[in-house]
């Protein structure tokens, strides 16, 4: 029975669990992921969580306490100056263990524990996390009040949709008499252009008929002098 066992000892006395978790997390903190047995994942996750809080707080103090659980200057470094920084908005649960199935020698479960923000395959679609949606008794209720807002929202909307349409009508309209107006001018100019054309016909048939009577004149006059003449032969 596992009455009040609230620490899994992993086999190992106290000095020798300590030292092994913090070569792990230092380990870890340096890969970003390791492979071991599931126990001992799980025995990591509870130890180096707290320790990446801690970085969160850049300070002497913080760096001293963190390197007393790891005892590596240049992992206590990495933390507080990369891993910090990627999981500042992160509220706790920094790490990830993924089974893996057993092990062929003893048959022991192994897992993978890997930092969260530096899987690259599950992080790369983030999206923003939706809203969750509560039932509670005053839901109606503010759907109600909210309505007449709505209503009142969606007024000076559709009286803008009503002014442009009645904007684009007018200008519709504009453009049509527009186009109107340059028919009938149009109309206008090739009607004076035919009654020129006719007025010019008109003008050279009657200089035409005049050059033909001029002719005759002439014609009548010497056949006038001509009977004068044969008049004097005869006397």
């Amino acid at each position: 029975m596992r009455h009040g066992k609230k620490v899994n000892h992993l086999s190992r006395t106290d000095s020798h669990r300590r030292a092994m978790l913090a070569n792990m997390a230092s380990s870890l903190i340096l890969h970003k992921r390791i492979t071991t047995t599931l126990a001992k994942a799980k025995a990591l996750r509870v130890y180096v969580e707290p320790i990446i809080t801690r970085s969160k707080d850049d300070s002497t103090h913080s760096r001293r306490t963190v390197f007393s659980y790891l005892q590596n200057k240049e992992v206590v470094s990495i933390l507080f100056r990369d891993i910090a920084a990627k999981v500042a908005d992160r509220p706790g649960g920094y790490t990830r263990i993924l089974k893996m199935g057993n092990r062929l020698g003893d048959n022991a479960s192994m897992a993978l524990i890997e930092l969260v923000d530096y899987n690259e395959i599950y992080t790369s679609g983030d999206s923003v996390a939706e809203k969750k949606s509560t039932r509670r008794r005053g839901s109606k209720a503010k759907k109600a009040d909210d309505a007449p807002a709505a209503v009142v929202a969606a007024a000076p909307q559709a009286e803008i949709v009503e002014e442009v349409v009645e904007a684009s009508v007018a200008e519709d309209i504009q453009a049509e008499e527009v186009q109107v107006e340059e028919v009938q001018v149009e109309e206008i100019q090739a009607e004076e252009v035919e009654v020129e054309e006719v007025e010019e016909v008109q003008a050279e048939e009657v200089q035409a008929e005049e050059t033909d009577i001029e002719p005759s004149e002439s014609e009548e006059t010497s056949s006038e002098e001509d009977t004068q003449a044969e008049e004097k032969k005869e006397e």
